[in-house]
This record gives C-alpha cells, structure tokens and sequence, in this order.
C-alpha cells in the first residue's frame, strides 16, 4: 500500500545535475537586457554598440573566473554544442588521421562526435574505470602516443558525480609532449558538473579546452562557454557570419550570455559556502536512507573529495528506479535514472555499467543531485514517503516474479 499522498504537496527537487532554476536575481539582470539592450552586437550604431559592451564585458567576467583572457572565450548554445565544436573542431581544422582518448563514462554530447570521428578512420581507446567511476592514471600514460590527438576527459560525472584528476591529468599531457617535441595531441574537458562547485582555472588545470554552461550553476539554459587556449585553432560547426571570433555564426544571445556570466561569478564567489551546506544536507539524506531502508547501495566514489558534494546515486535492490522516479513525482519529488526505459527496451546506464555493476544494481538505481537551496527539511519530507514506496514496489516486483 502505497504512502498516503498529504493534503499539501512540498515540492522536492532533486535533480539539479540535470538543470538548476535560475536565481531570481539573475532572471531580473537578463530581463532588462531583453528589454532595453535587444539590439544586435554586430551593428555598429549606438544600440548595438552597447550591447556588444554587454558582450565583452559578460567575457571578460567569465575570463577572469576562468584565471585566462577574454579572447579565449567563445559563446556556443549549449554545453552539448561547446563539447561538439571542441571535438570535432579541433580534429577537422588541425589532424587528418590519428588517434582519440577518452573514457567509458563521458557524458553522450562527447561520446557521440567521438563516434564519427571513429567512422571517419579515427582510431578511439575508451579508458575504463573501477567500481567508484575513476580512470586509472597508468592506463592513461599506457594510452598515449605519437599517433595520439585528442584526449577528452570529463572533470566530473554526471550520473554518479565522481571527480577525475584534471589537473594531473594535464600534467601528464604536458610532460609528454615535452618528451614528444612533434606531438600535437590536444586536452580537451567536458566540466559542466564541476562548474561551481570546483576550482576552473585552465592554467592549473592545464587544459586546452574547457566546457561549461549556465543551467548548472543558476543560470539561464541554452548558453554554453568554450575555452580555448590561445593558438589552437578550430573548425566552425555554423557558418554564416563572424561571430565569436569567427567560431560560431549566429547573433550571440546577449541577454543568455550575460546570465551566464554573473551566475558563474557567484557561484564562484559563493563556492565554498554552497559547497559545505550542500554536503551536509546530501550526507544527511545518505544516512536516513541507510538508517530507514534496506539493501541499498551507493553507486561511484564513497562520500569524500572524489565526488562531487550535491550527488548521491543509489540503488535500491528489488525495483525499478524508473517506477521509484515515476512514483516519487506523484508526492512533488524530483530525481532521474540513469537508464531510458520504454515499454519496448530497458537501456542501462552506460556509465554504471562501465562502473562493473550488475544489471539488477544498474537498473534499480536513482540519482537524487541536490542544490544550494536543498533544505534539511525538505530531506525529511522525502524521507516520509521514499521508505514506504520502496517497500511497495520491492512488493510488486516480487508478485510479477
């Protein structure tokens, strides 16, 4: 029997790696600028002249969080697209043949342009992980080559949050072309889960290419940003004009281009506040899960400096995670599975796979990714209803056994 559903429904969301709200603050800012600064920055009479203030000025903010100058900056109209140009532009525009590296658990915006690429006669090793989603660094330094390209690397998952070693990484890389005087292979990371949350800084980090995007991090959705380091040169995936230094055609977004970056800059200046509220909210929820309900399991790194601080994915053995999804919502909380399932295909989660979990453990899991305006008491309303749901379900997977 299914938790009575309350008479007032507290709405719970828990799925902030897919996409954060954006701050009311930031709404207000962007508005104005749809308003009163809708000219376009290419024109060259007063109007447009000042919104291409605006644009520059959005750049540089963003430069100066990244520790880099503004001319490395490139606006895009998502993370998925800045992944896309990084990927496929710096291969078309600067190597004919070669060899990619990249992991078994990147986010699809990166496998997929790493796919044609393959099609294309380029040669692709997908380093694996262990059980807490982390590559192993001497599979990596095994990997490289004289024939190697591209490396491609996410900065943190977002299914399970696990935090790779970019900077070490990076380090790696530059040693070896040290080593390699003829070696032109390029770094590229995809940090959309790590943005606001992690240090940015491209020259710690030692990358080539870096993506974020503002729906992680409070603000608007369809702007992504694209690092990239002076000297490396890309092919363009849109024609038709010379924006962005000619890397992408297209009126630039100013409105989204200026959310993007004043949300980057607070979650930045407000980082290590969000981060240990966040924490302590997330490790709360852990242990009521562990205390209240049986048999389940965390999925990647253990709770610690290896995963990011707003996520927690969890199997809960005996059910689907999508119908404990489905029947969550129904009481106002929000999360996601990492499987797709339809009534014709079940698809498992390729990076809890990649992970060496069980089908059962793949597709009983969920992922609950919390927020900076998470409460402890929102915690406690989700933990009314989760055990006694869970329980149900386990129940009906047993009868249809």
């Amino acid at each position: 029997m299914l938790p009575k559903k309350p008479k007032i429904k507290m709405n719970v969301y828990l799925d902030n790696a897919a996409t954060t709200r954006t701050d009311s603050g930031i709404l207000e800012i962007m508005n104005s600028f749809v308003k009163d600064s809708f000219a376009n920055p290419s024109s060259i009479y007063t109007a447009g002249v000042e919104a291409k203030k605006a644009l520059n000025g959005a750049r540089e903010l963003i430069a100066e969080n990244l520790k880099t100058n503004s001319n490395s900056i490139i606006f895009t109209g998502s993370g998925s697209e800045s992944n896309n140009l990084a990927i496929l532009g710096t291969i078309r525009k600067n190597f004919k043949k070669g060899e990619i590296i990249t992991t078994e658990i990147e986010h699809h915006s990166v496998l997929e342009p790493i796919k044609k690429l393959k099609e294309m006669g380029f040669k692709v090793k997908y380093l694996p992980v262990d059980k807490n989603g982390l590559i192993d660094l001497r599979d990596l330094k095994n990997a490289l080559n004289k024939n190697t390209v591209l490396v491609s690397i996410m900065y943190a998952n977002n299914e399970v949050g696990t935090i790779q070693p970019i900077a070490e990484i990076g380090k790696m890389i530059l040693r070896f072309r040290k080593q390699n005087k003829d070696s032109k292979v390029v770094f590229h990371t995809d940090a959309c889960q790590a943005v606001g949350v992690l240090d940015l800084a491209v020259e710690k980090l030692h990358v080539d290419l870096m993506t974020i995007n503002g729906s992680k991090i409070y603000g608007p959705k369809g702007v992504g940003v694209l690092f990239k380091r002076r000297g490396l040169e890309l092919e363009p995936l849109i024609y038709g004009g010379k924006q962005e230094m000619g890397y992408r055609a297209g009126t630039e977004n100013t409105p989204g281009i200026v959310g993007v970056a004043i949300a980057l800059d607070f979650a930045n200046e407000n980082r290590e506040k969000n981060n240990i509220k966040i924490q302590k909210v997330r490790d709360y929820f852990w242990e009521e899960i562990n205390i209240k309900i049986k048999n389940v399991k965390l999925n990647g790194a253990e709770l610690g400096k290896e995963r990011l601080v707003n996520n927690l994915n969890v199997s809960f053995e005996g059910l689907s995670g999508e119908s404990l999804m489905f029947y969550l919502d129904q009481y106002g909380i929000s999360c996601s599975t990492g499987s797709a399932c339809t009534s014709e295909t079940e698809e498992l989660s390729h990076v809890l796979k990649a992970c060496g979990y069980s089908n059962e453990r793949n597709l009983s899991g969920v992922r609950f990714s919390l927020g900076k305006n998470t409460t402890k008491k929102e915690i406690d309303y989700v933990m009314k209803f989760l055990p006694e749901i869970v329980l149900n379900l386990r129940e009906v997977e047993k009868m249809q056994k």
